[in-house]
């Protein structure tokens, strides 16, 4: 605890040393964008403020369809850059939504995560807009579900929605600083699976579940367009250090986040969709066995050899977790397998609730 705590305040403190440092040389305020989501009754709002180069603007993390594509060395210098940043602690920031005006601060990582209640937003896609101080505005993407909504569906995104064929220490910095979306493939069918999911299920939201980077959303969101994924909003986390661990863990956040979605959609059911090379089936069997009303079925995707390898050190996975076998025999939840979209597809048939 005392090594962590020196951690965060390590941190904190070159930040407080580097912004100024950075502001006489002509930085400015920059405010990067993520989606948001929300209910009828409250929104979530997401972003961060960074320290920006002159003459950079603030930008939307949701790479719209029609945005220039970026020339490789372009690509590859905003990789490394994405990395070396310098977050804007507690600036005061509004958000303006519909009609309404709502005030917030960045916390000490920079990030902007506002419960916004009460918005007047009617169901489906918005743009809201972000303002912090000293820095441009710039509109973010938010979605609505209606209260009506029944069903959503939560992917994970490293060997479940796009294979790299890197050990999974190295993915991180795979997806940083290899920008080209060529560099990456999507496991086969996935994003057939998911169309055809939210198709038979109108007005669904999708949620993409990583233990990656904020910093690589732009990335990752370009990938997904590129492949004819359904876009949604990203839950990610942040590295750094906090008062608990020189780095947040992973599985904690994945837990944590699906929680969320529990509370803030009540009446929800979720496929949960993900890989057997790390610890989904783990996370997703406990929430079933927990909540499993709120549980429509788990879907895993069956890694190669050669991906669990890269992706624990070995070729075969790891055994099924008590918890998942527990949430299928116990709770009635279905779980199935299989090596690709396709195969997942056929297996999920007849499984789902009718729209």
């Amino acid at each position: 605890m005392v090594l962590s705590q020196s951690g965060a305040a390590l941190e904190d403190a070159l930040n407080r040393r580097l912004v100024p440092f950075l502001r006489r040389r002509g930085w400015a305020p920059r405010t990067v964008s993520f989606t948001g989501y929300g209910s009828p009754d409250s929104l979530r709002v997401l972003g961060r403020v960074l320290l920006a180069r002159p003459g950079e603007t603030s930008t939307s993390a949701d790479v719209s369809a029609s945005s220039r594509e970026l020339d490789e060395a372009e690509e590859a210098q905003r990789g490394w850059r994405s990395f070396m940043t310098a977050q804007v602690a507690h600036l005061p920031v509004v958000v303006r939504a519909g009609e309404r005006e709502f005030h917030t601060r960045t916390d000490r990582g920079g990030y902007i995560d506002l419960l916004v209640p009460g918005h007047g937003l009617p169901p489906g896609w918005h743009d809201i807009t972000i303002e912090a101080k000293a820095a441009e505005p710039v509109s973010a993407r938010v979605l609505v579900v209606a209260a009506d909504v029944r069903f959503g569906l939560v992917s994970d995104i490293d060997d479940t929605v796009m294979v790299t064929y890197l050990p999974r220490p190295f993915i991180a910095a795979w997806n940083t600083f290899v920008r080209h979306s060529n560099a990456r493939k999507p496991v086969p069918g996935m994003a057939a699976l998911y169309r055809d999911v939210l198709a038979d299920h109108p007005g669904a939201p999708i949620f993409y579940l990583s233990t990656g980077a904020w910093n690589v959303v732009p990335t990752l969101t370009k990938f997904m367009r590129r492949h004819d994924f359904p876009l949604g909003p990203m839950l990610m986390t942040d590295w750094g250090p906090t008062n608990t661990g020189w780095f947040r863990s992973g599985q904690e956040h994945k837990r944590t986040a699906l929680r969320r979605l529990v509370i803030e959609f009540p009446d929800i059911q979720w496929l949960l969709v993900g890989d057997d090379g790390q610890h989904d089936p783990l996370i997703y069997g406990e929430l079933a066995r927990e909540h499993p009303d709120h549980v429509a079925a788990i879907a895993i995707r069956e890694l190669t050899a050669a991906e669990q390898v890269l992706a624990h050190g070995t070729p075969n996975a790891p055994e099924e977790p008590a918890t998942s076998r527990q949430a299928q025999r116990e709770h009635a939840v279905t779980v199935v397998s299989g090596p690709d979209g396709e195969a997942l597809a056929d297996a999920l048939r007849g499984a789902l609730p009718s729209a």
